[in-house]
């Protein structure tokens, strides 16, 4: 593997901190509302498809 150290991974993190700090919360948030969307999805999906299978 690439053989990145604790070291390593922390710099890289507070790089990425400093470069992008500023957009990180609003990222976050929309990530969290397309797993959100997601998931009801999924789970209207498989309302569906109950529904189908106790017509048949």
């Amino acid at each position: 593997m690439i053989g990145l150290g604790i070291w390593k991974i922390l710099l890289i993190l507070l790089i990425v901190m400093l470069l992008f700090g500023s957009r990180l919360p609003s990222v976050a948030r929309s990530l969290g509302l397309s797993i959100s969307e997601f998931k009801k999805g999924i789970k209207e999906l498989e309302n569906q498809s109950d529904d189908k299978s106790n017509k048949s």
